[in-house]
């Protein structure tokens, strides 16, 4: 395998300024055969280098890697179905025609629901109206969750694909509802505290602030000098929603390294071929089939497979691969004809979020790997 097309790659979208630095692991067959580190883990306020151990706020990728893992698991144990209605746990959640919305059409993406509401906004504007230290409080992700439930859908329930933050905050309050406990809390004790992962965590912003906490900065990539928390972002959640939640919320707040998402993709690959019995190869196989309920759809549920064209995964990674790409800068795709996976970790907001030359990176990065990994 020869992989010094990717490394020149890396270092040239370095000096194209796609982002300051990347991480970039590939794995084969359930062996690492390529993770580098390239450029620089900060540029504001002060220079460091990128590691490959480097911790990144995943963004999005909270979405399978979090939220649809304990998704998986509450399946699994038959405490919810699919198919179950969302008014079933949340009887509000009916209103404005949402009745027939289920578990499925969340995780699909077909709920109907908005993509994106600035729901940090009212946070704000209700802490500075007297509500002391609202912002990142329970009662603000409450807030949140109640919202939803008011929200009016743009589409009836399977119509059509809406990439959708508010369905998997949502879904991030089923599984707290549940579970009876937090979504951190669930998915440190059942997913990363099992599997062995030493760098993967929500940041609860709540205990940072009562109990005076700061995450190691140095082992943590930064991402955006964020206009309205006046300050460089590292080791709390870029998201604006996620922030004002309190940095645990069903669509982004996550953090990891290279490593550990390896650990995660490996096992998920072997539950999907009956060689582990974390998950039933049944759930993930469900899980990772693209939804039929809209014909154009790419999703599955809670994640990604390759688009006919234009996709972030490239042209030759099979069409039998799942993934999801991060707003920071960050993508994890697995293919499973192949029996690999390709983990690309850079923080492209990183000093702002003004810059979308990624969209060109992505696909020709996945491209030059897939041609390294299997040339002979």
């Amino acid at each position: 395998m020869n992989f010094a097309p990717v490394e020149h790659e890396m270092e040239a979208a370095i000096a194209r300024g796609v982002f300051p630095g990347v991480v970039v692991l590939v794995n084969v067959g359930g062996q690492i055969v390529f993770h580098r580190a390239a450029g620089m883990r900060a540029l504001d306020p002060e220079r460091s280098p990128m590691r490959e151990d480097t911790i990144f706020d995943l963004a999005s990728l909270s979405k399978p890697l979090a939220t649809s893992i304990a998704m998986m698991l509450m399946v699994k144990e038959r405490k919810i179905a699919l198919d179950d209605r969302v008014s079933r746990f949340f009887h509000n959640f009916g209103v404005h025609g949402k009745t027939h919305v289920t578990f499925r059409h969340l995780l699909a993406n077909t709920s109907g629901l908005p993509a994106w509401r600035p729901y940090w906004k009212d946070i704000l504007r209700i802490e500075r109206e007297g509500r002391i230290n609202f912002t990142a409080s329970r009662g603000a992700k409450e807030f949140v969750y109640e919202a939803i439930q008011r929200e009016k859908p743009e589409a009836p329930a399977g119509a059509r694909t809406i990439y959708s933050d508010l369905g998997f905050m949502l879904l991030g309050s089923v599984i707290e509802e549940v579970s009876g406990t937090s979504l951190d809390r669930f998915c440190y004790e059942r997913i990363y505290k099992p599997l062995g992962l030493r760098a993967t965590s929500f940041v609860d912003l709540s205990l940072l602030r009562t109990r005076r906490l700061e995450p190691i900065a140095d082992m943590i990539a930064p991402t955006e000098r964020c206009p309205w928390r006046k300050r460089v972002l590292c080791g709390e959640v870029h998201d604006d929603n996620a922030f004002a939640m309190g940095g645990v919320a069903g669509h982004a707040g996550l953090f990891s390294s290279a490593r550990d998402l390896d650990r995660i993709a490996t096992v998920l690959r072997e539950c999907y071929d009956g060689q582990s019995l974390f998950l039933p190869a049944a759930v993930l196989r469900e899980f990772w089939r693209r939804a039929d309920t809209v014909g154009s759809s790419t999703w599955a549920l809670g994640w990604d497979t390759p688009s006919e064209h234009d996709s972030t995964a490239g042209s030759e990674l099979s069409r039998q691969a799942v993934g999801h790409v991060g707003f920071t800068g960050t993508s994890i795709w697995i293919d499973l004809e192949r029996a690999m996976h390709v983990i690309v970790l850079s923080n492209r907001v990183h000093p702002s979020r003004d810059n979308d030359k990624i969209r060109e990176f992505r696909p020709l990065i996945h491209d030059l790997i897939v041609r390294a990994a299997t040339s002979s």
